[in-house]
């Protein structure tokens, strides 16, 4: 049985905040897969149901991020489920808008979900690191991830959470890395090569990634006998950057004397 977990906080006005994309991505799986109803169960939420013959539980903990272990801690202690069994879907400061990874254990870059399972259960879970860009100022991260995600980027984030749904199956099969495979194959991005690529991204982001993160082909991603891409992966990231660091500095301007709220 695998236990796959999204991180969030509770309630309606938190619903649609990029720190709750974790929420989504299970919310989504549950959907596509017709699992059945959510549950008060294990602190949380829980939904029940089977993708590619695995039976799998989504979590979603009503604990506040901060405190996600306890409820991730006691539906795997009660299930037996172990730590490689266990897949947790989380908001990535450090990745573009768009962008996944997947690993297994490493650090916790400062997440308190994950920080807060790391100490009721160990490290070596695995993660899907769901990108949403960086706001480039430390003292702007907290307005950043508790606010709604723009309305320019549903297009993005509704492909992604249809394509992580779809693929969940080799999550669900301990399959991760054809996981991004099959990702980045609904998303028409470039398949990671030698099935040793451990990143998928979206549109916005370009075309997959191996950890290495070489720069992309000039074409990336385009379809044959359609001529060049209208939109390289370098012109997307520069106006996704400039639109980040055009919010902050209306943000920074909020905060001075006589700046509005």
């Amino acid at each position: 049985m695998k236990l796959l977990v999204g991180l969030g906080n509770p309630g309606d006005k938190y619903a649609r905040n990029r720190h709750n994309v974790g929420f989504m991505a299970v919310e989504r799986i549950a959907r596509t897969h017709r699992f059945g109803p959510w549950k008060r169960k294990f602190q949380g939420h829980a939904a029940d149901g089977e993708i590619a013959g695995e039976k799998v539980m989504l979590l979603k903990p009503d604990t506040y991020m901060n405190e996600s272990g306890r409820a991730v801690g006691e539906a795997s202690r009660f299930l037996k489920i172990g730590l490689s069994d266990i897949v947790v879907f989380h908001d990535e400061l450090d990745l573009l808008p768009g962008k996944i990874k997947l690993k297994t254990g490493g650090g916790n870059a400062g997440h308190n979900g994950l920080r807060s399972i790391t100490a009721h259960l160990g490290n070596e879970y695995q993660r899907v690191r769901i990108g949403i860009g960086h706001p480039g100022h430390k003292d702007a991260v907290q307005h950043w991830v508790l606010n709604d995600f723009a309305k320019s980027d549903a297009e993005w984030l509704n492909e992604l959470l249809d394509a992580m749904a779809d693929a969940a199956g080799r999550l669900a099969a301990g399959q991760a890395e054809r996981f991004l495979t099959d990702v980045a194959r609904k998303l028409g991005e470039d398949e990671p090569k030698n099935g040793k690529a451990a990143a998928a991204s979206t549109r916005p982001a370009g075309a997959v990634q191996a950890d290495t993160e070489p720069a992309p082909a000039k074409d990336a991603g385009r379809d044959p006998g359609k001529g060049p891409a209208k939109h390289p992966a370098g012109e997307r990231a520069n106006k996704r950057q400039s639109a980040i660091a055009e919010n902050l500095k209306k943000w920074m301007a909020a905060r001075k004397p006589g700046g509005g709220q």
